[in-house]
């Protein structure tokens, strides 16, 4: 630990001093490591605030959402950007299913009227939210309906809170509930009141989560003002992603498509959200029990269950069309092994204006290609080929990045060194989720970035929060599974990803190496799929003076750059066998509280990770080795590098396998998964660990537990073999 703290300080006062700082960098030999730095010293000087403070306001100067010419207008002024920079860039357009509303009425008809307003007022301090081309507040692939029935409150509609109803006796079968966004993806929410017998979902935002009660609203403070409404997707990502008419194939002009009838990542209730203003009627009309106080939001009412004597009318009707996807991908190619790629993704579309979601991520993604850009003009070539994608229809359900990602698969499995994605971007402390393979990368990385406020690294920043005891998590597309750390965990690490942004049919489907990596974590706000998410809002309240979006294209193009370069990729196991371990031992536990799963034996996992273990210290070996060569016996071995690096890069692979996971065959991988009832939230070991937890079966969780333990074999196979190669 006093070693990090000691590295941190060197190098932060090597990039004040301009000393080059002979610090190891995993993966490069000793006498690569000065033209290294200096490399990465050029890039850091290109993100300008200035840069990014001006492309947001562009980018994020009218509504765009996926499917409309607005959207295609904001990609071609990407495509144009990074072919200022010199990069070759195209737009690769795609198509999917996705459905406008054409009708939307919510109608409170018992005990008294009221009819929710459905809309978001302009406000005159932001230009922005009174723009024309608005899309309405609604929920896609929520089916058509009209519907009429009493209503149940039910917390946040998750799996737990059904438990409580049934223990009170409490039934939703053929009434209309109002669920609390949060706690879980939104599109659970109607998924499990279906499973009940509800025949409509209501989703609105409690003040007590993203309003009033945290701060003051919009437009004096950040939280959600009193009609704010977040949009949002309901299609059943953890089935499958991507357009609901083309599981598994690429969505193009002329492919083959689905029925409606067909699709089953469709809801099947109806579904509408509202802001908090249009609940207050139907939840203050409730009667019935009280709640108990973990259910009680912030609103001037006691809570009831329900239900009724409230009851509403519900009418949605939407034009289900398929519509055009408008990705941009650039190219860099690389001089030494062109057939290596390190690919950064972010998408461009938004619900609204989307300054937050997703501009603050485009713009630094933009900054990093623009620090490359810099770096070609001085006659330098990436030793492996750089690829930045600009991705449109993410928030309807990561269709523009999984279209791409299924029609490339064979060329990404292949060629794909690294998936990195960025969604959202915000002031804090750096948040890095991903392939375990990669943490000691990503924490040398940290430890390599100065923070733009303190004179310490974000490195240094991250582990005294760690030690503080303080949240860990800076964004919500991604929540931790498992334990919280100790107070005492003062080690470096990544979380695992689930779901809920572009990585995931890169590491869920193709099962490649992938990370997210973003800052934020300080400041809340309430704005999320909003009108309100604009240019005025971020600059007043998130990122303020842009320092942090600099810091994202610094730290991102670090990890582009030495993965590149790097002789050796950087990879590292150990850190997996302890990750892994981690989670073995918390499906343990909860197997022991539950009768039915109380005898399953993980002894074969735990085999696995100790062979594991042995083939990661044979490649710490004899990786050391090989970059203690000097550097003329490693340029006459090139070609037997290449061939270990591709073993390294391709090992993540052997997690996955074909058949997928039960009940969901498109979610290949058999470490990392969405849960089937968390949507975003990462499942670690899904197989087993969801026959543990949420349907307890020891036959499903036995035979999950020996795919995994045979696709750890394979993984030590591939390090085993790498490590053997590199005995030279």
């Amino acid at each position: 630990m006093r070693r990090l703290y000691i590295i941190s300080g060197i190098l932060l006062l090597a990039f004040s001093s301009g000393v080059t700082a002979q610090v190891p960098i995993r993966g490069f030999p000793p006498s690569a490591i000065a033209d290294q730095r200096k490399r990465e010293q050029q890039l850091h000087a290109v993100p300008s605030a200035d840069s990014l403070r001006a492309r947001m306001r562009l980018l994020s100067e009218f509504p765009h959402e996926a499917g409309t010419d607005r959207s295609r207008q904001v990609a071609e002024l990407i495509l144009a950007r990074f072919k200022s920079f010199g990069l070759d860039a195209s737009i690769e357009r795609f198509e999917a299913l996705m459905p406008r509303p054409v009708e939307r009425q919510l109608e409170l008809i018992a005990p008294e009227r009221y009819i929710a307003k459905l809309k978001e007022p302009a406000l005159p301090e932001d230009k922005d939210s009174g723009d024309a081309d608005q899309l309405p507040t609604f929920n896609a692939y929520s089916p058509d309906g009209d519907v009429t029935g009493e209503v149940v409150f039910v917390n946040y509609g998750v799996p737990d809170d059904y438990r409580i109803l049934d223990s009170l006796g409490i039934s939703v079968r053929g009434k209309i509930v109002i669920a609390k966004y949060g706690r879980s993806w939104r599109g659970i929410k109607p998924k499990v009141a279906a499973e009940r017998g509800a025949i409509a979902t209501i989703i609105y935002s409690d003040p007590r989560d993203d309003g009033f009660f945290v701060g003051d609203v919009y437009p004096k403070g950040s939280m959600r003002p009193a009609f704010g409404v977040q949009r949002g997707s309901v299609m059943d990502m953890p089935t499958f992603p991507g357009d609901p008419l083309s599981p598994g194939w690429a969505s193009e002009a002329g492919s083959r498509r689905l029925s409606l009838s067909e699709a089953t990542t469709l809801e099947p209730i109806p579904v509408l959200p509202i802001s908090y203003e249009d609940a207050l009627p139907i939840l203050r009309n409730l009667g019935g029990a009280v709640v108990p106080d973990a259910w009680k939001g912030a609103l001037p009412i006691t809570y009831h269950f329900g239900p009724g004597p409230a009851q509403v009318h519900l009418r949605l009707k939407f034009e289900w069309a398929t519509r055009p996807l408008y990705n941009v991908i650039a190219r860099v190619p690389g001089a030494r092994d062109p057939d290596q790629w390190i690919i950064y993704g972010n998408h461009h579309d938004a619900w609204v204006n989307g300054a937050e979601d997703p501009i603050s991520g485009m713009v630094a993604l933009e900054e990093t290609a623009r620090s490359v850009g810099e770096l070609l003009k001085t006659g330098w070539r990436p030793a492996r080929t750089l690829m930045f994608a600009a991705w449109d229809g993410e928030e309807w359900g990561l269709l523009g990045s999984t279209e791409w990602a299924e029609k490339h698969r064979a060329e990404l499995r292949e060629k794909a060194v690294l998936y990195l994605n960025s969604d959202t971007n915000g002031r804090g402390f750096i948040f890095a989720a991903g392939s375990h393979s990669l943490q000691s990368f990503l924490a040398e990385i940290a430890r390599d970035i100065p923070d733009p406020r303190q004179s310490k690294s974000v490195l240094d920043v991250w582990l005294a929060r760690r030690q503080a005891g303080l949240p860990m998590q800076s964004v919500p597309v991604v929540p931790r599974t498992g334990a919280a750390p100790a107070r005492n965990d003062t080690i470096f690490n990544i979380d695992a990803l689930g779901s809920g942004s572009d990585y995931t049919a890169f590491l869920d489907h193709l099962g490649l190496t992938s990370l997210h990596v973003s800052y934020g974590g300080e400041g809340s706000a309430g704005i999320y799929h909003s009108v309100y998410d604009t240019y005025d809002f971020y600059r007043r309240f998130l990122d303020t003076t842009f320092v942090y979006g600099v810091t994202e294209a610094r730290t991102t193009g670090s990890i582009m750059l030495r993965l590149s370069e790097a002789t050796v990729l950087p990879f590292e196991f150990g850190n997996v066998v302890r990750t892994y371990r981690k989670y073995v031992g918390e499906i343990e536990t909860e197997a022991k509280k539950k009768d039915a799963v109380k005898a399953l034996n993980l002894a074969n996992v735990r085999a696995s990770l100790n062979r594991l273990e042995t083939s990661a210290q044979q490649f710490e070996t004899a990786m050391s080795a090989v970059l203690k060569l000097p550097p003329a016996r490693l340029d006459a071995v090139r070609t037997q590098l290449a061939a270990v690096n591709r073993l390294l890069f391709q090992a993540e692979q052997a997690l996955t396998d074909e058949a997928g996971l039960p009940e969901r065959p498109w979610f290949k991988h058999l470490i990392y998964a969405p849960g089937f009832y968390t949507g975003y939230g990462v499942k670690t070991m899904p197989g087993i660990r969801e026959a543990v937890e949420d349907k307890p079966d020891l036959a499903v969780a036995t035979r999950e537990a020996a795919r995994v333990a045979a696709a750890i074999d394979r993984y030590a196979a591939r390090v085993r073999e790498a490590a053997r190669r590199l005995r030279l």
